[in-house]
C-alpha cells in the first residue's frame, strides 16, 4: 500500500474557554453568579467591581455611633456612570470590551441622607439606632426559666440534662430510662429525680415542651389553655389521649359514637385542639429561609406588559484603569496579558447572559399574556422548543436560562420554568395547560362545602363539564402536587 500526504479542509465546533465560561455563567443562579464573581475578583487583579455590595452597610464605631463608608456622592465622582448592559451590547455587538467598559447600570444610589429628617426628641440619640436583638434558642429560653425556678445545683444539672435531650420540635428524643442508663453509677441518681425534672420542664413555656409524643404534647397544652369550659376541656383531653388517630383521620362518626356526644360538643372540642401547636419548639428554630431575588420584573404599561431586567442583581464590572494603562504602555507584554483577556471575556459573557435572560423572558410573556391578565387559569401550553425556535437558540440553552431564574409578576414570584407545561386535550379539539388545570382544581376545592368535600372523581366530572378530558388518577396526581389532602382529610363538621 502506497503512502501519500493529503490536505483536507473541514469544519468542526470547538468549545473554546470563552464559550465554556458563557455556558457556565448562563446556568448559574443569581446567588451562584455573585459567588463566582467574587472568586474572579479575588483571582484577577485587572477586574474590579464598580458597585460595592457593602456600600450601604451600617458599621458601628467603638463609641456606638453609626458610620457609613463610601457615600453616593463620592462614588459618583470616582467612577463614571455605567451604560445599560442590553443597550451597550446592542451597540457594540461582539466587539472586544475596552479598558473602561462596565456592565449594567443601577438606579440612583440610596443612602441615609435621602431619608426624610423628622423631628427628634431631645432624649433620642441620632447616632445610636436600635439594633435587632439576638435570636434566642429553645435551650437558652428553657435554661433562663430554670435559673428562676430551681436553686439546688443537683436539680439544675438533672433538668439541664433533660433539656439537652430535646429535639428541634421540643419533644423528648430519649426516654427517661435511656437517660438514666447513661448516667454514671457513682452519681446515685434515682429515676424519680429524672421524673421530677421532666415534670418541671413540662411546666415551662412554651406549653407542650418536653412531651414524649404528640398526644402528650397536645394534652399539656389543653390543660393550660384559659377560659375553656370543663366539659369541652375534658372531651378534648379524652380525644387526644385515646383517639388521636381517629381525630386525624376526621372520622367524626366514630368519635361521636365512642364519646357519646353530638356535633356541637365535638365541634367545640375540635376548636380547642386546633388552638394547640403540635411543634412547640419550632418557633425557636434558627432555620433561615432562602432569599429569592427576581432576575426580571414584569410590569403593566400603556403598550401592554413590559419586561425589565432587575438592576439590583446586575453587577457593574470594569477593567482596572491603572493596570490597563500599564498594559497599554507595555503593549500587552507581561503576565497580565492573559488576565486582561479573561477579564474582557467575563464582562462580555456577563452582558450576554443578562441579554439572553431578557430575550427569553420577553418571549415567555408574549406567549403567556393571558396568564398576566387573568391568572393561572388562563395559562396556555408551552414547551421549550417553541421558545427556542422563536429566538433561534437551542433547547438546552432555554433550559439553562429558565433554571433557577425568577420573574416577579403582579401575581407573585415564579421560576421561569413555571410558565412551561404539558397540554391536556379538550372536547373541542383544543389544548389546555396542566398549570391551568391545577389552578382550576385548587379553585374547585377552595369553593367546596367542607361538610361534603369533592372527591377526585367528582372533580374530574366537573372539569369534563368545562370541556377538559381528564382522568380521576390525573386529578389525584395534580392534587397531590398541590399538597392538598384527600377528601377524607378535608371533611369537617
Amino acid at each position: 500500500m502506497k503512502q501519500s500526504l493529503q490536505l483536507r479542509t473541514s469544519q468542526h465546533l470547538a468549545l473554546t474557554p470563552q464559550l465554556q465560561q458563557s455556558i457556565r455563567l448562563l446556568q448559574l443562579s443569581t446567588l451562584e453568579l455573585h459567588q463566582e464573581l467574587e472568586t474572579q475578583l479575588i483571582e484577577n487583579p485587572l477586574l474590579e467591581r464598580v458597585d460595592d455590595p457593602l456600600d450601604h452597610a451600617v458599621r458601628l464605631l467603638a463609641d456606638g455611633a453609626v458610620s457609613q463608608s463610601g457615600s453616593a456622592a463620592e462614588r459618583s465622582q470616582e467612577t463614571p456612570p455605567a451604560l445599560p448592559a442590553a443597550a451597550d451590547n446592542a451597540n457594540n455587538g461582539d466587539s472586544e470590551t475596552s479598558a473602561g467598559d462596565t456592565i449594567s447600570a443601577g438606579d440612583d444610589d440610596w443612602s441615609f441622607d435621602d431619608l426624610p429628617q423628622g423631628n427628634r426628641g431631645p432624649e433620642e440619640d441620632e447616632g445610636r439606632p436600635q439594633l435587632e436583638a439576638a435570636r434566642v434558642s429553645l435551650r437558652e429560653h428553657l435554661l433562663e426559666q430554670m435559673r428562676l425556678s430551681l436553686r439546688e445545683p443537683r436539680d439544675r444539672a438533672l433538668l439541664e440534662l433533660v433539656i439537652d435531650a430535646l429535639d428541634s420540635n421540643g419533644y423528648l428524643s430519649e426516654t427517661l430510662e435511656e437517660i438514666h442508663a447513661g448516667l454514671p453509677l457513682e452519681l446515685c441518681v434515682e429515676p424519680e429525680e429524672l421524673s421530677f425534672a421532666l415534670s418541671m420542664l413540662q411546666s415551662f413555656d412554651p406549653a407542650g415542651v418536653g412531651a414524649r409524643n404528640a398526644a402528650e404534647c397536645l394534652a399539656l397544652q389543653i390543660r393550660r389553655l384559659p377560659k375553656i369550659a370543663f366539659v369541652t376541656r375534658r372531651l378534648a383531653l379524652r380525644i387526644v389521649e385515646t383517639q388521636l388517630a381517629l381525630f386525624a383521620q376526621r372520622d367524626f362518626a366514630k368519635l361521636k359514637k365512642i364519646f357519646d356526644c353530638d356535633d356541637e360538643d365535638l365541634r367545640e372540642a375540635q376548636a380547642v385542639i386546633r388552638r394547640c401547636n403540635p411543634r412547640p419548639g419550632a418557633p425557636f428554630a434558627d432555620d433561615a429561609s432562602d432569599v429569592v431575588l427576581p432576575d426580571v420584573i414584569v410590569k403593566r404599561s400603556e403598550n401592554g406588559w413590559q419586561v425589565l431586567l432587575n438592576q439590583d442583581v446586575m453587577p457593574k464590572l470594569r477593567i482596572n484603569s491603572m493596570y490597563a494603562g500599564i498594559m497599554k504602555q507595555n503593549r500587552g507584554e507581561g503576565s497580565l496579558a492573559a488576565q486582561l483577556q479573561e477579564a474582557r471575556w467575563l464582562i462580555k459573557n456577563m452582558r450576554q447572559r443578562f441579554d439572553t435572560i431578557l430575550r427569553v423572558a420577553q418571549a415567555i410573556v408574549e406567549r403567556q399574556r393571558s396568564f398576566f391578565t387573568h391568572g393561572a387559569v388562563a395559562m396556555r401550553p408551552l414547551v421549550l422548543r417553541e421558545i427556542a425556535d422563536t429566538l433561534g437558540l437551542h433547547e438546552s440553552t432555554i433550559s439553562r436560562v429558565t433554571t433557577q431564574k425568577y420573574m416577579l409578576t403582579p401575581h407573585g414570584m415564579f421560576e421561569l420554568k413555571y410558565f412551561f407545561g404539558s397540554h391536556v386535550a379538550t372536547e373541542t379539539g383544543g389544548e389546555a395547560s396542566s398549570t391551568a388545570i391545577r389552578a382550576l382544581i385548587r379553585q374547585l376545592i377552595g369553593a367546596e362545602d367542607q361538610k361534603s368535600p369533592l372527591s377526585d372523581s367528582k372533580i374530574a366530572d366537573m372539569l369534563g363539564e368545562q370541556g377538559m378530558v381528564i382522568a380521576r388518577r390525573t386529578v389525584a396526581k395534580y392534587r397531590e402536587a398541590l399538597k392538598i389532602p384527600p377528601v377524607s382529610l378535608r371533611k369537617s363538621l
